[in-house]
């Protein structure tokens, strides 16, 4: 069969992008602008909080937003180390500790029971994410937050528009982080925004976001120093385009996903998408599918290499932060040893991201199936797939 490449990943562009970029081409601001606030203000709607400030990527939001709570040398923060954006890392770059504590293995997210056993006197601060779109169990992190005294971030650099009990992701969360760099359903090349709805943190939070020209003659400037990690006007602009039509977007992707679980049917022992009773709607950012216990991290690898040479583009889900060379060789963070975080282990080791985006038709799909399908009996003798 014919057929072109399929990318794990590919944005979309239309008219609008293309007119407000070029407004802002034609206009005198290309930082600091008009675009950037109404940017903000519509982002801000769409999630439900009160304030939205854009940033430079999701890690640099975190970053920011621990700076702004406080949070550095000699404390901790509790996190997970599976993740798509390694958004965790910020916590390392503001000089805190990070303190990894196992998922949840249905639904991949920080779990509240294990979370509640990494906390000592040093803990500063949760920070979970809605994985791959579904949301973690926000209710109880919340309850656990509350009762030792503690910040809770909300990562939600992999959800646009999931739903927990009524609720958009990104209302969770004292401050809520999003980023809008590949693969995300609202895409601006890099990108982010950080949401709350706290008074005197979004005034933390803008501050230390970029120094402005009205600051050169401030002499309180140098008491707190700011980043550079800002967005500029063309990005603010591709990312209000984008945001017009992103529940549009979500609904074509929803087809997509649609298609995916008709065609996997064909999988003996397939098992559907698992949805917390909680979640009302979970918008996925990668379709996943899990490896059953016969494959290994070196299966997946030659799988992905296979499907490589089929013209379809997969990749590792997560590669875990207590797995990678920094975390496993220089002791910097809590729980860093492999074995230690036994599910996160397992799902690491075998989850793979299949395509998934708006340019994608039913063929395309039924072609990645079935690839999929006859690479994994090779690989793995016929064993199971779970989505």
């Amino acid at each position: 069969m014919e057929i072109d490449a399929i990318s794990l990943f590919e944005p979309e562009c239309g008219d609008r992008e293309i007119e407000l970029v070029c407004a802002v081409l034609q206009s005198t601001r290309w930082g600091d602008g008009p675009m950037l606030d109404s940017f903000e203000r519509a982002f801000a709607g769409w999630v439900g909080r009160k304030y939205a400030v854009a940033v430079g990527s999701g890690t640099l939001g975190t970053w920011i937003a621990l700076r702004a709570m406080g949070i550095g040398p000699g404390d901790e923060v509790i996190c997970t180390s599976h993740a798509w954006h390694q958004v965790a890392q910020a916590i390392t770059l503001a000089g805190a500790t990070p303190v990894f504590a196992d998922i949840d293995y249905w639904t991949g997210s920080l779990s509240p029971e294990k979370a509640a056993l990494k906390i000592t006197p040093n803990t500063r601060a949760i920070l979970a994410g809605n994985t791959n779109g579904h949301p973690a169990d926000w209710e109880p992190l919340r309850a656990l937050a509350d009762a030792h005294g503690l910040k809770l971030i909300e990562d939600s650099t992999e959800a646009l528009g999931s739903r927990y009990k009524g609720q958009c992701v990104g209302s969770f969360g004292d401050v809520a982080v999003f980023d809008f760099s590949l693969p995300s359903a609202l895409c601006t090349g890099e990108g982010g925004m950080l949401v709350t709805d706290d008074d005197e943190l979004v005034h933390e939070l803008r501050y230390l976001r970029q120094r402005r020209i009205a600051d050169r003659n401030s002499v309180s400037v140098g008491s707190r120093v700011p980043l550079q990690a800002g967005m500029s006007e063309l990005t603010a602009a591709l990312g209000l385009a984008q945001l017009a039509s992103l529940d549009e977007r979500l609904d074509m992707r929803r087809e997509v996903e649609g298609w995916y679980l008709a065609h996997m049917e064909s999988f003996e022992g397939v098992k559907p998408p698992y949805i917390s009773e909680n979640v009302d709607e979970v918008n996925w950012m990668l379709y996943v599918v899990h490896l059953g216990k016969r494959f290994t991290l070196s299966a997946r690898a030659q799988m992905i290499d296979d499907l490589k040479a089929s013209g379809v583009e997969t990749a590792a889900y997560s590669h875990p932060l207590h797995q990678q060379f920094y975390y496993m060789n220089t002791g910097g963070a809590i729980g860093h040893q492999r074995g230690l975080l036994r599910d996160t282990d397992r799902i690491g080791d075998r989850a793979l991201a299949l395509p998934l985006h708006t340019q994608l038709d039913e063929t395309q799909i039924q072609y990645i199936v079935t690839t999929l399908k006859d690479t994994a009996t090779n690989v793995g003798a016929g064993a199971a797939i779970y989505l």
